[in-house]
C-alpha cells in the first residue's frame, strides 16, 4: 500500500532522457562509447547541465567535470547527493552508469515539480569518470577529486591507452589541471546512488529493485611461480617442478575457497602467462592474477588468508619459487544503517518489492564515504549482463528503481 506521499515517476520522461542520453558515443545498435573528456562525453555533459536547467536547479561544472544540479534547501547545511558516472567501457551498454546520474536528476526534478522547494538542499550529480577506461589509472576520478584524493601530478603522471596523459585531455577541453584541488567538497552529508545490478541475484529473486547495505572489498593479486623449464616427455614427473602444475591447483584451490565459503564470496583466476608457452615443455614461469571479493570486512579476512596459505603451501610442496604483487586493495564499504533503513522504508510506502543485498562491483559511493553517508540501490540487470551494448534495465524496473531513491530523498529533504 502506498503512502500519502507517494512518489510519481512519468515513464515516458524517463525512457525518452535513458535514449537520448544513449545517442552521445552510440555504438552499434545498443552499444555506448564514451570514454571521459572525450567529444562524446563533453556533449553528454552538456545535455545533462541543460536537463538540470530546465528543471530549474542550479548548475555548476567543477574543476574536473563533474555536473551538477542544485535544488536550494529553505535551511542551511550540507547538501544531499544522488549521481553515478557518464563515462562507459569501450564499448559498454547504455545503463552503467549512465542511468543513477540520469536517476538523481529525474528524482529531484520529480520531488521539485510535486512537492515544491526541500528543506534541505538536495543536488543531482554527473561524475566525469568511473570506469578507467581511456586512463586505466585514473578509476573513480571525479569522485576521488571530490573526496580530495587525486594528488599534485597525479593528472601529468596518468597515462592513457594512447600517447596522452589525463592533463593533456583535461586542457583539450578547457579544464586546467593546476585547479583539480578546487573540485573538493566538504559539505555532501549524504550520497545516494542509484546503479544497475550488474549481477543476477534480482532477476533471479524475481524483484526489481535491492538496497544495497555494503560494497565489496576487492583485492587483486599477480602471482608468479618460478620452476624449472624441461622436456615434456623425457624429464620424470616426480623430478619436475613444474609451475604450471602449481598454478592449476592453486587456480581450482582458490576458486573452491570461495565456492565453499558461499555468498557473496568471489574468487576469479582471469588471466595466465606462462614462459616458455609451448606444448612440449614444461614451463619456467607461470603468472597469473587472483582477483579476490568480500563485503564483509571479517569474512574478507578470512577469505585473503585461506587464499594466502593455500598458494604458499602448494609452492613449497612443489618446489616453485613464488612472489605475490598486491596491484588493489579496496576495502568494503558498508552502507550508512539509517539510510539503509530510510530506503528500505521508502520501497514499502511505495508499494515495492525489493531485497536488500551487497554489491559485488566497486562503485563511485566507495570514495563518496570519505565524506559522506554512503547507500546504494540497484535496478535489476537482464540476464545479469553488464560492461556490454547487450546489458539492459526494463523501463518499468527503472522508474520502480527511481520511485524508491525519490521517496527515500522525500524522506531527507523535506
Amino acid at each position: 500500500m502506498r503512502s500519502a506521499t507517494s512518489v510519481e515517476i512519468d515513464p515516458v520522461f524517463v525512457e525518452r532522457v535513458v535514449m537520448e542520453f544513449a545517442r552521445f558515443g552510440a555504438w552499434g545498435a545498443t552499444g555506448v562509447w564514451r570514454t571521459v573528456y572525450s567529444p562524446e562525453w563533453v556533449a553528454a555533459a552538456k545535455q545533462y547541465a541543460d536537463w538540470c536547467a530546465e528543471a530549474g536547479l542550479e548548475v555548476h561544472k567543477d574543476a574536473v567535470g563533474n555536473v551538477w544540479g542544485r535544488l536550494r534547501g529553505a535551511e542551511p547545511g550540507p547538501s544531499i547527493v544522488s549521481g553515478s558516472h557518464i563515462d562507459s567501457q569501450r564499448p559498454g551498454g547504455r545503463y552503467d552508469g549512465a542511468l543513477g546520474a540520469l536517476a538523481g536528476l529525474i528524482a529531484i526534478r520529480a520531488l521539485s515539480a510535486q512537492f515544491g522547494p526541500p528543506r534541505r538542499t538536495l543536488e543531482a550529480v554527473a561524475l566525469c569518470e568511473e570506469e578507467g577506461s581511456r586512463f586505466p589509472t585514473a578509476q573513480f576520478w571525479g569522485s576521488r577529486a571530490i573526496v580530495g584524493r587525486i594528488a599534485p601530478g597525479d593528472a601529468v603522471a596518468t597515462k592513457g591507452y594512447e600517447d596522452e596523459t589525463i592533463a593533456d585531455a583535461m586542457r583539450e577541453v578547457g579544464l586546467d589541471p593546476a585547479l583539480i584541488a578546487e573540485a573538493r567538497r566538504d559539505d555532501i552529508s549524504d550520497f545516494i546512488e542509484l546503479h544497475i545490478e550488474q549481477g543476477p541475484i534480482l532477476e533471479q529473486a524475481g524483484l526489481p529493485v535491492a538496497v544495497v547495505d555494503a560494497i565489496t572489498g576487492i583485492r587483486h593479486l599477480r602471482v608468479t611461480l618460478t620452476g624449472e623449464a624441461n622436456h615434456a616427455g623425457a624429464f620424470p614427473m616426480d623430478m619436475r617442478r613444474d609451475p604450471m602444475a602449481g598454478f592449476a591447483e592453486i587456480a581450482a584451490g582458490v576458486v573452491n575457497t570461495a565456492h565453499r565459503m558461499g555468498r557473496p564470496a568471489v574468487t576469479t583466476v582471469g588471466r595466465v602467462i606462462a614462459e616458455p608457452n609451448f606444448p612440449a615443455i614444461v614451463p619456467h614461469t607461470v603468472q597469473f592474477s587472483v582477483d579476490a571479493r568480500h563485503p564483509d570486512p571479517a569474512q574478507r579476512d578470512i577469505l585473503y588468508a585461506r587464499h594466502d596459505a593455500l598458494m604458499r603451501e602448494v609452492a613449497a610442496r612443489r618446489g616453485l619459487e613464488i612472489v605475490i604483487e598486491q596491484s588493489l586493495d579496496h576495502p568494503p564499504c558498508l552502507s550508512d544503517p539509517g539510510l539503509v533503513a530510510t530506503f528500505e522504508k521508502a520501497a514499502r510506502d511505495q508499494g515495492i518489492a525489493f531485497t536488500t543485498m551487497p554489491s559485488g562491483a566497486g562503485h563511485d559511493s566507495q570514495q563518496m564515504a570519505e565524506i559522506a553517508k554512503v547507500c546504494m540501490i540497484f535496478v535489476r540487470s537482464k540476464d545479469g549482463r553488464s560492461h556490454t551494448p547487450e546489458e539492459f534495465s526494463s523501463i518499468p524496473d527503472i522508474v520502480e528503481g527511481v520511485r524508491v531513491l525519490a521517496a527515500g530523498l522525500h524522506r531527507l529533504a523535506y
